[in-house]
């Protein structure tokens, strides 16, 4: 078969294909063009998810006649000559308004400021109609009308409009927090209109985009290495999300999606984040453009470090040190949901509309005052309500609690159902989880002497033998000597069986046969040649579950006392070794909500 050369418009829409995606492609490459351009306003409106309309118009430099008619042609561009290796612009291809217009009916209206009139250009399909004349206001305007419609196969595999119109919103957002000076509105007949306003602060405009709450749980981050320099916002880990959407990375100003850096930010959350959970982060990294290759995908979504362990390094570095200096502290919306499940869900509405309370229809009932009271606070103590189905649940309180001090973590007054310690700070109280607190201090003890000596044993009077698979008992073997730097010594007991004469001093009592277990369990899931060396972490924090103070063990107040101390020493402290929250704070103004004093 001869070889022939392939048309315009076909190389053109074989362009577009990697290109231009779905609508949010198109609206992600006219928006870098307009910021390029220097426009401090980008209005973006939509119809049909994009596909039947997507118009972008922006306030920028704009484009002379004859710019517009090279700007329709491929690798046409003003922002590189001769190098890919300084590149310092959003676009640089060439290659996003001739794959449009192969593919939708494009047209392009820009005038110069300063220029007495505006001129305008169109392709439909490919075919490209002269400039001519038009009135306009300094900026450029580019409409796209059915997008796909001259290669139908490919509306097929769009999804649906109320789909793609949130994906045209996603780029939108993501260009808003890369360029908190520009002004977005994003508008149309298939949404309600989403406005930004410049702002001069990068917090406020994340805070636009993101929520007020994440001000309110953002730790400021800034980092360098090596001429690599790290600036952004990392949440605390108690405020994190269902899926990774709420991620942000940025490499200079250039908004992308690359793996590497959401697998750092991975790495440095890990034992913050419960499993399932994702942080929230906003990234932006500033490199020698030399140093990094924008060039990797034509959608420009993907880079390519020239040492991407520099900035894997740097990036968890810096959330790491940000977690341990200021981590710790319970997110705000933690309290917000504590609030919400006090509000009680029903009230029995009054006869003038509003709501009643009456003994008949109350849930609760007076109690007598405990003995030792004095006869003048009977009648207070009979109006308190206590609930009939809590009436036998377990309070342990102090008989005379200490002062209120001036701690971050207050001063222990009670314990409840014997796992929970409730403490007075200054301006509101904590409840703490005893179990998941004492881990992570176990843990992080742990940790700390990975890196030193081994940890102190205790020798059991009698080994423990464990029966297990023949396969786990080899796996636990070839990492024996790893696990007896944690100051667990097993060996193997014959066929089926290991036997464990001294376990780490600092988890006391333990149950030895389900914590072998599951070291073998895990071990099988992601062992290597050398892989426990690697997840020395891991083990630790497994052992450090079993050790610790566990749910249903009552503490006396010296004994809660020290654990908050201790907590409040410890960096991590905040979340245990799988990511839950080990307390909560409600601040006194919270607390006088519930009750209508505020």
């Amino acid at each position: 078969m001869a070889i022939k050369q392939l048309s315009e418009t076909l190389i053109n829409q074989i362009a577009a294909g990697e290109v231009i995606e779905r609508p949010a492609s198109a609206a992600k490459e006219l928006i870098e063009n307009a910021i390029d351009a220097g426009a401090t306003r980008i209005e973006v409106a939509t119809a049909g998810g994009g596909k039947s309309l997507l118009r972008v118009t922006d306030n920028g430099g704009g484009m002379e006649p004859a710019d517009l008619e090279l700007a329709i042609r491929r690798h046409c561009t003003s922002k590189i000559s001769e190098s890919l290796f300084d590149i310092r612009s959003l676009g640089f291809r060439g290659e996003a308004l001739p794959s449009i217009g192969s593919v939708a009916k494009l047209s392009i209206a820009s005038r110069v400021p300063g220029s007495a009139e505006g001129a305008e250009i169109s392709v439909s399909g490919g075919r490209v109609s002269a400039v001519r004349p038009v009135a306009a206001n300094p900026g450029t305007v580019v409409e796209v009308r059915d997008l796909f419609f001259a290669t139908p196969a490919r509306l097929k595999f769009l999804k649906t409009e109320k789909a793609e119109a949130g994906a045209i919103t996603e780029v939108v957002k993501r260009m808003a927090i890369a360029f908190p000076h520009v002004r977005f509105v994003l508008s149309g007949s298939d949404r309600s209109t989403l406005e930004f306003p410049s702002a001069g602060d990068p917090l406020a405009r994340i805070a636009q985009v993101l929520g007020s709450d994440f001000r309110d749980n953002a730790i400021a981050l800034d980092a360098e290495r090596e001429d690599v320099r790290l600036t952004g916002f990392a949440g605390v880990p108690t405020f994190n999300r269902g899926n990774s959407a709420h991620q942000y990375a940025f490499v200079n100003g250039r908004p992308v999606q690359d793996k590497q850096i959401l697998s750092a930010i991975r790495g440095a959350y890990a034992e913050t984040v419960p499993h399932g959970r994702y942080p929230v982060a906003v990234l932006s990294i500033d490199i020698d453009p030399a140093l990094v290759d924008v060039n990797v995908h034509p959608a420009k979504s993907d880079v390519r470090f020239r040492d991407p362990g520099l900035v894997r390094g740097l990036i968890v570095g810096a959330i790491r040190e940000a977690l341990q200096r200021e981590g710790d502290r319970a997110s705000t919306t933690g309290a917000g949901g504590m609030l919400r499940a006090f509000r009680p869900s029903f009230r029995p509405p009054s006869p003038a509309g509003g709501y009643a309370w009456s003994p008949e229809t109350s849930p609760y009932r007076p109690t007598a005052a405990p003995s030792g009271f004095a006869e003048s606070q009977q009648a207070r103590f009979d109006t308190v309500a206590v609930p009939t189905a809590r009436a036998e649940a377990p309070v342990v309180a102090p008989p005379s609690a200490p002062p209120v001090e001036s701690h971050p973590l207050g001063a222990a007054r009670a314990q409840v159902h014997a796992n929970y310690i409730v403490a007075q700070t200054e301006d509101g109280l904590v409840i703490v989880d005893q179990h998941a607190a004492h881990e992570r201090l176990v843990f992080e003890q742990m940790r700390k002497a990975l890196s030193g000596r081994r940890l102190p044993s205790q020798g059991l009077l009698i080994p423990e033998i464990v029966d297990l698979p023949e396969e786990d008992c080899d796996r636990l073997m070839v990492h024996a000597e790893a696990l007896e730097q944690l100051g667990l010594s097993v060996e193997r007991f014959g066929p089926g069986a290991v036997a464990v004469r001294e376990t780490p001093a600092m988890l006391g009592e333990m149950d030895v046969q389900a914590l072998v277990r599951e070291l073998a369990d895990e071990i099988a899931e992601w062992d290597t040649a050398g892989g426990l060396a690697a997840r020395l972490e891991y083990v630790a924090a497994t052992m450090a579950c079993h050790g610790s103070v566990r749910s249903g063990r009552v503490l006396r107040v010296e004994e809660m006392n020290a654990l908050l101390r201790q907590m409040e020493a410890t960096p991590g402290s905040g979340q245990c070794n799988h990511g839950r929250p080990t307390y909560v704070e409600l601040k006194l103004s919270d607390i006088e909500r519930l009750f209508g004093r505020s």
